[in-house]
């Protein structure tokens, strides 16, 4: 019998598969299907990317490895999705076993037992989570009928009950007749009743039932949109991707809805992301009144057996649409049809930790290798998908107004170095925007009050020596939580001390806070406008799904003034509000990036777009230091288009994406001298290669990183930036070759694309 070979990757920071032997009683393994395999002194789960009929060129055979079970009886990944996962893999450098790991579901702990009584798993560690494993009895009551006479007491009440309800399961019978089980036995006996052990099902997360929906009467410009991606469904013509550009309230989750109903009529499947978790329960309460239970959530906030039991469904073709945060770009969706992008220019479709991709550029990936069709919508789009779309790569449809009759919102812009404090006595708390404040409350409507600081005062200052309290661990100031006991806290390593009385630094007792944060915000303006119900949303009092709660307030109408971070910023329809306050539009605007312009403008359209969104006028109030700010005078327009002309034509002259392509190596240590000495190594060799690819790449530093120390390791950067996109990926890879044997206690990083320079 001719040996076979598999290709597996395994989940270790290496960026290669690694060779095992299939032996035969195990030959019906598939790529796709996870695998146990020795590696090390350890057992791990792996996953086939392929088979081979002969061993790996230069690979002695006899050292090779048997794989030693399978786990799934069918690939876990289908062939489309696995072959995505490998360009991912590819293209960002990422171990491929990691990448792998990012689409797999957990174990069935029934399959884990089944593997430790064969003695092929001695433990849990190298199977990772693990759901399922309980199987439940039901009794259900068949056809038959009792001879008369023949029940009586719990027997004929159990038989009595099963008749009535159809079903019920063992252990809720025991709970009201003690002697049930015995009765059960005795009905089975009769054949009055069947008994059989199934798993009990998980994966219904939704404790409500929605109304159904009907599809409103689309609009011109909607209908168009609609009209182009169905077509593109339906194979017609060139397009397969699109930029779907509207302004906010122009009805765009409308086109995404027509759009999935159309891939569902052509028995194909649709996934759709959206940037944040919070904005999940609004999307999947829209999607169910319209398309019922047959849809899939997926992010990280659900409990595992949830997650699995949707994954499941997805692999089946039970589901068909999926919906969540980044990771649903890697749902299992059976004949993948459309993949929505909604907020396409969010960064936080990149993930900045681990696998450092871009569920954004990946979609559109995916979508092209599986045959698929891909919207990214926004109403600031990304330079990156505007360029794309002047290049023919994203056809682009516009909504260029609102769906309902609404205008949008009127825009005031406040000049901070002109206007006194407002009757709080905060200079943040302008008197236009306390008075803008003040008509709205009096109006009955709701306002949101903006501004990207959590905590009570974001520093706080020695005015005797003129040092800021800063963290222990990291180069950045302490914020102070008055709410959370009265404390400093680092909001990147969460690094919390009390507020001293006297400066750590001279010793004298003149700290004082400094700043404006929410936390301080939602006090002030509960203060000063005693009537109004006040409350926050950011981080510190509902993160992550929690958020919904707070909003679910808003929509009732139960919260006059809501203040928040970007949160409040996000894809959220709130029919009350009539009021956008940006507190302070500079923070964003001063970032250490050259994409600052770029966000600082989007969270100020986003924002704004909040307001007025139906029968009531919107009104936005932006305070700034720098009124002139390209990105606060566009906003203040609405002029996505206005906008985008100037930031392309700064980028193409400063020489930033999507002009040119980056590469971040990042370089940290515990040891500030290592990191450097690595730093610049790995500057010098990346010089070298660029003498190689003809000066097609320019390595920049190396340098310290903006934040200079985190979480107690120093860190530093060298970025790579290239005209050539094949040069650029040379030098890359060069780095990526000699990154881990430079030196073990320093940590490397390569970020293809980087999107956060911090």
């Amino acid at each position: 019998m001719t040996e076979r070979f598999a290709a597996i990757g395994v989940p270790v920071p290496l960026g290669r598969s690694f060779s095992y032997r299939v032996p035969p009683a195990l030959e019906g393994v598939v790529p796709g299907a996870r695998v146990l395999v020795s590696f090390g002194r350890r057992k791990i789960l792996g996953i086939v990317i392929e088979l081979r009929d002969e061993p790996p060129e230069g690979l002695d055979p006899s050292r090779i490895k048997d794989v030693e079970a399978v786990i799934d009886p069918e690939p876990v990944l289908p062939e489309e999705l696995l072959r995505f996962l490998a360009e991912l893999s590819a293209y960002y450098f990422a171990p491929v076993g990691e990448v792998l790991r990012l689409a797999v579901p957990a174990v069935e702990r029934d399959r884990v037992k089944t593997l430790q009584k064969q003695g092929q798993l001695d433990g849990l560690g190298g199977v990772g989570p693990t759901v399922g494993g309980r199987e439940v009895q039901f009794a259900r009551a068949t056809d038959a009928v009792e001879a008369p006479g023949s029940l009586r007491g719990q027997a004929q009440a159990i038989l009595a009950l099963l008749r009535a309800q159809g079903e019920s399961q063992v252990s809720q019978l025991t709970k009201r007749h003690g002697n049930a089980r015995s009765a059960l036995k005795k009905l089975e006996g009769l054949g009055l009743v069947v008994l059989e052990k199934r798993r009990l099902e998980r994966g219904s997360i939704f404790d409500d039932v929605p109304m159904p929906d009907a599809p409103p009467e689309l609009n011109p410009e909607q209908r168009a949109a609609v009209t182009a991606i169905e077509a593109a469904l339906r194979g017609e013509g060139e397009d397969k991707a699109f930029l779907l550009f509207g302004v906010t309230g122009s009805g765009k989750t409308e086109v995404y809805m027509h759009s999935i109903a159309a891939a569902l009529e052509g028995e194909r499947g649709a996934i759709v992301m959206v940037p944040e978790i919070a904005l999940t329960p609004q999307l999947v309460g829209r999607f169910r009144a319209r398309f019922g239970d047959a849809v899939a959530v997926l992010h990280s906030g659900l409990p595992e057996a949830d997650r699995y039991a949707m994954w499941r469904k997805l692999r089946s073709g039970e589901l068909r649409v999926a919906v969540g945060a980044r990771s649903a770009l890697f749902a299992p969706v059976a004949d993948l049809g459309l993949i929505v992008v909604d907020e396409e220019h969010d960064s936080s479709f990149k993930q900045e930790e681990g696998v450092r991709y871009h569920a954004r550029d990946m979609a559109l990936l995916r979508a092209h290798r599986a045959g698929a069709v891909a919207v990214l919508g926004s109403a600031t789009p990304s330079v990156e998908s505007v360029v794309l779309s002047r290049r023919g790569k994203l056809r682009e449809l516009r909504l260029p107004e609102r769906a309902t009759a609404a205008e949008l919102p009127t825009v005031e812009i406040v000049d901070l170095r002109r206007h006194r404090k407002g009757p709080s006595g905060h200079r943040m708390l302008t008197m236009p925007l306390h008075r803008a404040l003040e008509a709205v409350l009096e109006a009955g409507e709701q306002a949101i009050i903006f501004l990207n600081r959590r905590g009570f005062a974001p520093a706080v200052v020695c005015n005797g020596c003129g040092q800021v309290v800063s963290c222990r661990h990291c180069s950045v100031a302490l914020t102070y939580h008055r709410r959370a006991g009265g404390r400093l806290r680092c909001h990147y390593c969460d690094f919390q001390m009390p507020l001293a009385s006297d400066c750590p630094t001279c010793g004298k007792d003149e700290l004082e806070l400094e700043g404006l944060g929410t936390e301080k915000l939602e006090s002030t303006i509960a203060e000063v406008f005693p009537q109004a119900r006040v409350a926050r949303l950011d981080r510190d009092v509902a993160a992550g799904a929690k958020s919904e709660k707070v909003l679910d307030r808003v929509r009732a109408g139960e919260i006059d003034v809501l203040v928040g971070t970007q949160m409040v910023t996000k894809g959220h329809d709130l029919p009350g509000v009539t009021l956008v306050g940006v507190v302070n539009a500079d923070s964003a605007l001063s970032m250490p990036d050259f994409r600052a312009a770029e966000r600082g403008f989007q969270l100020l359209v986003q924002v704004a777009g909040r307001a007025g969104r139906h029968d009531k006028p919107g009104r936005v109030v932006i305070q700034t230091r720098d009124p002139q700010h390209p990105a606060v005078r566009y906003a203040a327009k609405h002029d996505v288009l206005g906008f985008l002309v100037y930031e392309l034509r700064d980028r193409e002259e400063v020489g930033y994406p999507p002009f040119r392509r980056l590469s971040l190596v990042r370089i940290d240590a515990v040891d500030e001298d290592r990191a450097r000495q690595v730093a610049g190594r790995l500057a010098s060799e990346a010089r070298k290669r660029v003498e190689v690819s003809r000066h097609q790449v320019e390595v920049l530093g190396p340098a310290p990183a903006p934040i200079a120390r985190l979480r107690n390791r120093y860190r530093f950067r060298v970025l790579l930036r290239g005209t050539s996109r094949g040069a650029l990926r040379r030098v890359t890879a060069a780095l990526v070759a000699i990154k881990d044997d430079i030196d073990k206690k320093v940590r490397v990083a390569i970020d293809v694309d980087p999107v956060s320079m911090l």
